[in-house]
């Protein structure tokens, strides 16, 4: 039996659907050896934070969350991983109550690492914490680690790539994840007929840099959601994000002809400025970026698109933010994920000269919002009254039942229907309900669901 046997783990995850499906993995693993996930009120032998550092917001609140497991748990073995702990690991270790600070090599032996210094700290030092770093430089960082896991969740999310060898200039997520890296198609199409077994009927798939699949094994992302989308029982696959310049038309009409890709996109554009995307280092221009909405929108005109864009990058002038801005609308797509633009030490945005000022990144922003809302009512208001498919979602403190259609429209269970979780049945969808506007994508519309 295991030593973890009946113990109770905490944790808490912050950043990208990565971060969440490798910490859902993990708790995966350790359930099996007998580690029960606390409930509210309890108290945990084990803290497991995984960490983001996209933006020094994100540093602050993983600070954050480390200090409140300290306090809320005293006594717990506390383990922090991810992109934070990879570039500030001795800093981290320093930090009151926390154990041991994981950097990205070493994911894959998490459970090894907890078992191991547990037993050291119960016999050695009677419960003063270890404060203990392990990592590797990030040209060491080698091993890519398998994820495919729900936790809670009715969809399963797999991990088919990490690293990125893009180096934009105001990222440090190369640096914190390492080089570009994948597995090979053989194992994830056997961790999604895993998954089919498990009666899951969606799984999205997500990376660092999704599109760039291949680098370690001299396969292509095509490849592999060609080989994906022939696993029986999985009725829905959703790619989380890929880069502009790797979408390439052949993946676009495989998407549209496949029997389980989703009309749904998500795809980082993070300025319609050329003049920014090149003090950025992307690797397209907003003609190439329009070329791939357009192609989209004509063989899939019923598809979501999501964008992503970064506001108040240095040397984003007036002048280029509003031709950013109209250039963001003039695109048909469905809605925007928007960010405001972080100085990060050792990134090359640093040299670039014109600081933006936080008033006005924070006009900015609320501008980009209000047209994102705009653009994402306009696409749902084309499809009230017509009938799609729904993936159904556990509900939450006796809420509705919520799903999403195969174009990603968000709809709420109309009273009086009893739809089941991970089932997909057809639904009629209604007009926007008021709690809707306020909580934006959450509860969106009302549906009819029938068989």
């Amino acid at each position: 039996m295991s030593s973890l046997h009946n113990k109770k783990a905490a944790y808490h995850t912050l950043g990208c659907k990565l971060n969440f499906a490798e910490t859902s993995s993990l708790r995966d693993q350790l359930e099996r050896e007998g580690v029960q996930t606390i409930q509210k009120g309890e108290h945990a032998d084990i803290c497991i934070v995984n960490t983001c550092s996209v933006t020094d917001v994100a540093d602050h609140k993983c600070r954050q969350a480390i200090h409140r497991f300290t306090r809320e748990h005293p006594g717990a073995f506390v383990v922090v991983m991810g992109c934070y702990a990879q570039l500030k690991a001795d800093e981290i270790a320093t930090f009151d109550g926390v154990d041991l600070v994981l950097g990205m090599e070493q994911k894959g032996d998490v459970l090894r690492y907890i078992e191991e210094r547990m037993a050291q700290k119960e016999a050695l030092n009677g419960g003063d914490a270890c404060h203990e770093a392990i990592s590797v430089p990030t040209k060491d960082i080698r091993t890519f680690v398998p994820s495919c896991s729900r936790g809670d969740r009715t969809r399963y999310f797999l991990k088919v790539q990490d690293g990125c060898n893009y180096y934009c200039t105001y990222c440090t997520i190369p640096i914190a994840r390492g080089r570009s890296r994948n597995g090979s198609i053989a194992s994830l199409v056997k961790q999604a007929e895993q998954v089919a077994a498990e009666g899951g009927k969606e799984i999205v798939l997500t990376g660092v840099n999704t599109g760039d699949f291949g680098r370690s094994t001299g396969e292509t992302f095509l490849q592999l959601i060609k080989a994906l989308d022939q696993v029986e029982g999985i009725e829905r696959y959703r790619i989380s994000s890929i880069e502009p310049n790797l979408l390439t038309d052949e993946i676009i009409e495989f998407c549209a002809q496949s029997r389980a890709f989703m009309p749904h996109f998500h795809i980082p554009l993070q300025c319609g400025s050329d003049t920014v995307l090149k003090l950025m280092h992307r690797h397209y221009d907003t003609a190439l970026f329009a070329q791939k909405i357009a192609r989209i929108k004509h063989i899939m005109p019923d598809a979501f698109i999501g964008v992503d864009v970064i506001v108040g990058m240095r040397g984003e002038t007036d002048e280029c933010f509003e031709e950013s801005y109209n250039f963001i609308k003039s695109l048909n797509i469905s809605q925007l994920h928007v960010f405001s633009y972080s100085e990060r030490p050792g990134t090359k945005a640093l040299e670039i000269p014109y600081v933006v000022p936080a008033q006005t990144k924070h006009e900015r922003s609320q501008r980009l919002l209000a047209l994102s809302e705009e653009k994402r009512r306009a696409h749902y208001a084309q499809f009230i009254g017509t009938t799609r498919p729904v993936l159904w979602e556990h509900a939450r403190d006796n809420e509705p039942m919520q799903g999403f259609t195969d174009n990603y429209i968000r709809v709420k269970q109309a009273a009086g229907d009893h739809a089941k979780d991970n089932h997909v049945t057809l639904a009629k969808l209604g007009d926007f309900t008021a709690d809707g506007e306020c909580l934006n994508e959450v509860l969106d519309q009302t549906t009819s669901a029938h068989d």
